[in-house]
């Protein structure tokens, strides 16, 4: 029995599928899935091999029904094409219901068996006769689902300041922490405004060479260490971290730029970046 890696849903999240039989898939194919949350449509990545395994993290399995096809196919589009009047629908609920809350987006199973709503609120909302509503309207069971701003990104961005999609939209199946720190140590401009993402959190771009540079910096002498050169003294003021070179400061007040190897001694260690 052979097993695909699978994207689907609206939050494209990623799971491993065991196909029935002998059927056999390719990379791009659209099939139908069978998950926890119940009937979906799904997008075929990759074979599932012993390698590709190894490198995911406690992945959601199911199986693959059959590929997405005919009859499925029509019913697939009429769910698309159904989603902006359902959206509309949505919203006018909402406002009936004077709730402080913002629909963001809907999803609708493929199987029917249910509509998940994501919503952004700043404090806690009874939906209670909102679900009933909904789910009168729609004969189907409703799941009220609160995002934050990154997912809201991740749901409605298309692209970034680098010109390609945003990450949170293409391949990243879970958004990592990113912190202040990780700018700084790559030296990356610290304005907001270039440095923040479409939802206006840090890019998790800075993520992805953070431990590139914590890893190339364990071997160079911390900003503000006091270092013993063939030149004589000087004070580490920073680092060009990828190429192993230190900008130092001099006794006689020269600014200099040296390979770390031409380090003799250490005799004060910096706090480095903080």
């Amino acid at each position: 029995m052979s097993k695909y890696v699978c994207r689907f849903g609206v939050m494209r999240s990623i799971g491993v599928f065991a196909a029935k039989g002998s059927d056999g898939f390719s990379r791009g194919n659209k099939v139908v899935i069978r998950t926890n949350r119940g009937i979906e449509v799904a997008e075929v990545l990759v074979e599932a091999t012993d390698h590709v395994l190894s490198q995911m993290e406690d992945p959601m399995y199911g199986h693959i029904l059959r590929l997405l096809a005919g009859e499925d196919l029509s019913d697939f589009e009429a769910i698309e094409n159904q989603k902006q009047r359902r959206m509309d629908d949505c919203r006018r609920m909402i406002a009936e219901q004077k709730l402080d809350m913002k629909l963001v987006d809907i999803e609708q199973l493929f199987g029917r068996e249910k509509m998940v709503v994501y919503y952004i609120a700043e404090e806690r909302v009874d939906f209670r006769d909102l679900v009933k509503v909904l789910a009168g309207e729609f004969k189907t069971k409703i799941e009220m689902r609160q995002i934050g701003v990154r997912d809201e990104a991740k749901l409605l961005a298309d692209y970034g300041d680098c010109g390609k999609p945003v990450c949170c939209n293409t391949h990243l199946s879970k958004m990592p922490p990113v912190s202040m720190r990780m700018a700084k140590v790559q030296r990356a401009t610290l304005d907001p405004n270039k440095i923040s993402g479409r939802c206006g959190r840090l890019k998790c771009c800075l993520r992805y060479e953070y431990d590139t540079y914590e890893a190339l910096q364990k071997d160079l002498p911390p900003v503000g260490s006091e270092i013993v050169t063939r030149d004589g003294k000087g004070r580490v003021i920073n680092l060009e971290t990828l190429t192993g070179q230190l900008v130092v400061s001099m006794e006689d007040r020269r600014r200099i730029i040296i390979d770390a190897s031409e380090v003799l001694t250490i005799t004060k260690v910096g706090p480095g970046i903080l």
